[in-house]
């Protein structure tokens, strides 16, 4: 990932009717610090204009973006995870659904999301403009072309989080300069949809191939807003919560999932560009040691560095497993806990699982890992024990880049698409959903089961692969919103949560308790007449009898008579404040409401 990178370590873009300012660079292609351009000057060349462009690629990063609010407090609490600890007016009130008007973890990253769509409109209009997009090189021509692409995707995926959170909401297209009036009425979401969608139709012939782009490194290519296109499609003709309180999907719906077929189809034919790393380890591997992939199954990520708030990232180290500072890894850890229903939604053998979901801490100095308990498990995918090399010590930033949108989610878009618009699963569609099953199975076809043939048989196989293929990836809430199975699903875990806390079916072989003692660092499991080292206890529930001396007990299934949120059971803290109707959307903040003197309707429910 990090490997000849583009790493974006500021870049304030600040509007007025002629003064834009720039600060901006890359990882290792050194851009020299500009602190103030005219709007003429910072579009005179190509080298300006990407100057430019990096500050529209800078509103991606840091605490306020996709370094931690909008990809880790923003999609939960779901039947996945949840955030930890007990509900405040921050993360926690996301997380709960409880989202007073004064919360700044939904107000901060509003504001930063504005600002990209700002920086993005300016280069959207004066990129075109400049004298070399159509009299220049050939080299400049290709360029300018693609930063006007990457600026069009920018924005397309700005305004795709905007909506998915807030609904219908102001969608200014042209620079803040040339608007006649300060206070934009909000937009119809589904023509703003639209917009971005002959957007990012534009944007993919503008944009060059993974391969034709040169050095390795974050910068959007065909592939991304191909894509990102595909994902917006389906948010176009999926459900929604609607100004009446209703969730409602609109009548020609398969208008857009045939938009998601096309551009799924076309990267599908285009293996040479993308496809499935065959290891699924190997991909979380790689983003924890910035190795180049050159499977490239991510396809659209957020590129992090520099160490701080407004340009790096958080991962690793506000989620995974805990970690103590004194240990080699550094500290981190706990910030989102992996429900139960969710551990046990995957197959005992499915690679993902380990992946995906930690059941480990480290304590201390001795860097030895313990074992958690049922109700306490964390994520995987970012964990900063993995990271190469490690970085010891409380620095909380640690660079890893947020994944997007990953070829796998290209295969399973199309299996949807085809699926409803066929009203059956095709031949190509089961290929390209068991594609995504035979690698979690590291290929074998003996256990991926037999996939169903009709289409609410189908679906549901959907549903359920994209919960275990995208664990922690900020996907699975947009999912059930777009199928309106949010709050179906959430009773769902809340129901199999107690149900595996009283071990019933299909939970009976749930473990009450499990044993285990370290070898070495690592955790070894009493498994019965199985002294494997690899060997897990947490489906032999009626085989394993109690070890003798030299083993730890830990509380598993048992833990969750005991296991509170916000002095609630477990399964009653989780999303405590849902309310159907309501909670599908955030509140715009108290600030933004009052200073659009009342011009701006606040979502149903707030």
């Amino acid at each position: 990932m990090k490997s000849n990178n583009l790493r974006f370590r500021s870049g304030l873009l600040l509007l007025t009717c002629s003064i834009l300012i720039l600060q901006s660079c890359k990882k290792y292609t050194e851009v020299a610090p500009v602190s103030q351009y005219s709007i003429p000057d910072a579009f005179s060349d190509p080298s300006n204009a990407f100057n430019a462009l990096v500050g529209v690629y800078d509103e991606l990063q840091g605490d306020n973006g996709y370094g931690i609010r909008i990809s880790m407090y923003y999609p939960y609490d779901t039947d996945e995870a949840i955030v930890s600890g007990n509900i405040d007016n921050g993360r926690r009130g996301v997380g709960r659904y409880q989202l007073l008007l004064t919360n700044s973890e939904i107000a901060n990253p509003f504001r930063q999301l504005y600002r990209g769509i700002e920086k993005a409109n300016l280069c959207i209009e004066q990129i075109p403009l400049m004298k070399q997009y159509a009299n220049g090189t050939d080299a400049e021509k290709r360029e300018l072309r693609r930063l006007h692409g990457e600026a069009l995707t920018l924005r397309a995926q700005f305004y795709m989080e905007l909506i998915r959170n807030w609904g219908d909401v102001p969608a200014p297209m042209i620079p803040a300069y040339k608007q006649p009036e300060l206070f934009i009425p909000q937009a119809n979401r589904d023509s703003t949809y639209d917009i971005l969608l002959a957007d990012l139709a534009a944007a993919k012939n503008l944009l060059p191939w993974r391969t034709e782009a040169g050095p390795r490194n974050e910068r959007i290519t065909k592939a991304a807003a191909m894509a990102l296109r595909a994902r917006i499609a389906l948010a176009r003709g999926g459900f929604s919560l609607r100004s009446n309180a209703r969730m409602e999907r609109p009548t020609d719906f398969l208008k857009y999932y045939q938009i998601t077929k096309q551009e799924c189809e076309e990267l599908m034919a285009r293996r040479d560009q993308h496809t499935l790393n065959p290891s699924y380890s190997d991909v979380w591997r790689k983003v924890t040691s910035f190795t180049y992939d050159p499977f490239g199954e991510i396809i659209f990520e957020v590129g992090a560095g520099g160490g701080n708030s407004n340009s790096d990232s958080r991962m690793g180290n506000y989620d995974g497993p805990n970690l103590s500072n004194a240990s080699r890894f550094g500290a981190g850890g706990g910030g989102i806990v992996i429900l139960p229903n969710y551990f046990y939604a995957f197959d005992s053998v499915d690679t993902r699982r380990d992946v995906t979901i930690t059941h480990y801490q480290v304590t201390s100095a001795t860097n030895i890992k313990s074992q958690r308990r049922l109700g306490e498990l964390n994520t995987g995918k970012y964990r900063r024990d993995w990271r190469n090399p490690l970085l010891p010590g409380t620095v909380l930033n640690l660079g890893y880049n947020w994944s997007l949108i990953r070829f796998s989610d290209v295969l399973l878009m199309y299996a949807e698409a085809v699926n409803e618009i066929s009203g059956a699963p095709t031949t190509q569609a089961i290929a390209a959903y068991e594609e995504v099953r035979r690698r979690a199975f590291s290929g074998n076809v003996a256990l991926i089961g037999t996939t169903p043939t009709t289409k609410a048989g189908f679906f549901n196989a959907i549903v359920n692969e994209r919960f275990l293929e995208f664990g922690h990836e900020g996907i699975r809430k947009f999912d059930l919103l777009r199928w309106n199975l949010l709050t179906t699903k959430i009773a769902e875990a809340r129901a199999n949560i107690q149900l595996i806390r009283d071990r019933r079916a299909p939970y009976d072989r749930v473990p009450q308790y499990i044993y285990w003692r370290n070898n070495g660092e690592e955790i070894q499991f009493f498994a019965g007449n199985n002294t494997a080292p690899t060997a897990q206890p947490f489906w032999r529930a009626t085989q394993i009898p109690n070890p003798a001396t030299g083993w730890t007990r830990t509380d598993w299934a048992q833990q969750l008579t005991t296991a509170q949120i916000d002095s609630k059971q477990l399964w009653e803290g989780m999303a405590s404040f849902f309310v159907p109707g309501k909670s599908e959307l955030f509140p715009f903040d108290q600030a933004t409401i009052t200073s659009y003197q009342g011009k701006l309707k606040q979502n149903p429910g707030y």
